[in-house]
This record gives C-alpha cells, sequence and structure tokens, in this order.
C-alpha cells in the first residue's frame, strides 16, 4: 500500500514538473513572439510611463497579443525588465516582444534633422528652428537678447556665432538644445582657426575674424574664391579704401531689401553699410562656415582690389579700377 502511495506521489511530482515546465517555456515562447504587426510603426513612449503603463498601452493598440507575459515578467522576474527612456522609436514586424522592451530601455530613439546653410542669418536660422516638427520650442516668443541669456551669453549678439551644420535631435529635445550645440561648435572651431592666423592680418581678434568670415560668405559661394576675396578686402584696408561689399548694404537695410539695391540704398550711412564706413562693420552679417573663417584667417596674397559678379556664382577680379570697370560693363551693364 505504502509503495502504491509513493509511486503515484512520484508521478503527480512527474507530472506537476512537466507541467511547470511546459507552462514555463510556453510563457517564454509568448514573450518571444513575433509583435502584431504587418508594417513598421512608430510608437512613443510617454514621460514618465512605467512598464505596466506601456504593456496596457501597447495591448490596447494591438501590439502585443500576450500583454500577460510581460505582466507576468514584470512580477517574477523584475531583473529583466528594462528600463524605459521617454521618446520615439520604430517598432518591426519581425521584432519579438522581449526584443522591443529592449530597444524602449535603449538610446535607438528615432531621429529627425535640420540643416542651417552656410550664409543664413540669425532670423533664418530661428524661422528654421520654429517650424522644425517634435522640436520642443522654448524661444519662439523669446527676443534674441533673451535666447542670448538663455543660452549664457548676455550682451552677446547674435549674428554669426552660430555655426551652420545639420543637426539631430529626438522628441523631448528643444530648440535651446540645437542653439547651444550650435553655439558652443562656432566658439570652438573659431577658437581653433584663429590659431592657425597669418601673421599680418588686419584683423586683430577672433571676433573680427568671425565678422570679415561673414563678409566673404556672403560675397560668393565659390570655394576657391573665398581666399582671394579675403585677400582683397585686406589689401583694402591696408591702403585705406573702403571694403565696399553690397551685402553690408542689405543687412543694413534689414526686412526693406526686396531683392534690389538702388543708388540711395548705396549711400544710405546704416552701421553696416561698408560703401559709407570704414572697415568692417561692427558684428557678422550672416553665419560663416569653417572654409570662410579660414580664408578670413589665411587671405591669399596678389595685387587685385576689385572683384564683380560674372553672374554664375563667381567672380571677376581685378587690380585696377580700369580692368574692374570694363569687368563691369560686361558683366553687369550688358547683362
Amino acid at each position: 500500500m505504502v509503495k502504491r502511495l509513493l509511486t503515484a506521489l512520484l508521478v503527480l511530482v512527474v507530472v506537476a514538473a512537466a507541467c511547470a515546465a511546459g507552462g514555463y517555456f510556453y510563457w517564454q515562447s509568448r514573450l518571444e513572439a513575433p509583435l502584431a504587426l504587418d508594417e513598421p510603426m512608430l510608437y512613443q513612449v510617454p514621460s514618465g510611463a512605467g512598464f505596466n503603463q506601456v504593456v496596457a498601452q501597447l495591448e490596447n493598440q494591438g501590439v502585443l497579443e500576450d500583454a500577460w507575459a510581460f505582466r507576468l515578467l514584470a512580477r517574477v522576474e523584475p531583473e529583466r525588465v528594462p528600463r524605459l527612456r521617454t521618446g520615439e522609436y520604430q517598432l518591426l514586424p519581425d521584432m519579438s516582444g522581449l526584443e522591443m522592451m529592449a530597444l524602449l530601455g535603449s538610446n535607438k530613439v528615432v531621429t529627425y534633422s535640420l540643416t542651417i546653410p552656410e550664409g543664413w542669418s540669425f532670423r533664418q536660422m530661428r524661422e528654421l528652428l520654429d517650424a522644425a516638427p517634435k522640436l520642443d520650442h522654448r524661444t519662439a516668443e523669446l527676443s534674441d537678447a533673451e535666447v542670448m541669456t538663455l543660452l549664457d551669453r548676455e550682451d552677446t549678439f547674435p549674428e554669426g556665432w552660430f555655426f551652420p551644420d545639420t543637426y539631430r535631435y529626438h522628441l523631448g529635445m528643444s530648440d535651446v538644445d540645437i542653439l547651444r550645440q550650435s553655439l558652443e561648435r562656432m566658439e570652438r572651431i573659431l577658437e581653433e582657426v584663429w590659431e592657425e592666423r597669418a601673421d599680418d592680418l588686419t584683423i586683430e581678434t577672433p571676433y573680427e575674424a568671425l565678422i570679415m568670415a561673414s563678409l566673404i560668405e556672403r560675397e560668393t559661394g565659390a570655394p576657391e574664391e573665398r581666399r582671394e576675396i579675403a585677400g582683397v578686402f585686406k589689401r583694402r584696408m591696408e591702403q585705406g579704401m573702403r571694403l565696399q561689399t553690397d551685402p553690408t548694404i542689405i543687412y543694413g537695410m534689414g526686412e526693406r531689401y526686396e531683392g534690389r539695391i538702388t543708388r540711395a540704398d548705396i549711400r544710405e550711412a546704416t552701421p553696416y553699410n561698408t560703401y559709407v564706413i570704414d572697415g568692417i562693420p561692427p558684428t557678422p552679417i550672416a553665419m560663416p562656415g569653417r572654409a570662410s573663417l579660414e580664408a578670413a584667417v589665411n587671405p591669399l596674397p596678389g595685387e587685385t582690389l576689385y572683384f564683380v559678379s560674372r553672374g554664375d556664382g563667381t567672380h571677376h577680379f581685378s587690380r585696377t579700377l580700369r580692368e574692374h570697370n570694363n569687368a563691369v560693363n560686361r558683366y553687369i551693364r550688358n547683362r
């Protein structure tokens, strides 16, 4: 009798163990089952959301068919539950539930990009930031001065101090983050470029180099011309000539500029009009790229003092006023 009871008990233990093992493997298979998706899906982990809250949300959206398996995971094996991070993530159809949860706890968030072109003004940069999707717009209602205060640069005029480039961001970032990245990068690059400057410059400080670079940036988009334009500006300053660069007229006109410069505009005494003022303007007029910064501190030696647009994005350079006037007749008046 005792032998029969022991045998029955052993059978029950074996059956229970088999059931437990089967249940465990079934549970694991549900954790590793593919998501109920037919195509990629963008999912946002809400700020401050807990694991069970996210599981419930994914269940309601039809992404997780076996949400119970993940609730059980959080109860019996909490060390396997990742700490979820706020942001957007791309879920794929062939992804398992466990792989998805690992993704939601990683830094592989969906990112976006915006490009600040070389030669843009700070106003244009702000307009682009204000229109950028998924970005927290903290500066939209602030003045330029308030923006610079927010960036810990009180009393700094913003023009020219932001490096033009492509910047990536993700949900949860703000326009302040982009502005700070761009500002700090410009400061770093300007410092590097200034250390490699030529010995005989007419500009004396890194800020003057930034101003000069902005003039070069606005004058040409042809890489091979930047150092030659810098050379023209240097020689003009050495000889006491005014720089007479049209982009400074345009910047001084502000929003009044409508695509055309008149004789009255050329004579107008704004703080930026280099047909009227001596030397460089008081501030940059645009955001220069690295190539223009390098040109500003390493002008090309030569004898040219004038240049005029050919109308194709390049310029004709002249040594004498007579040669320059002939080029103006050829490229401007005849055109």
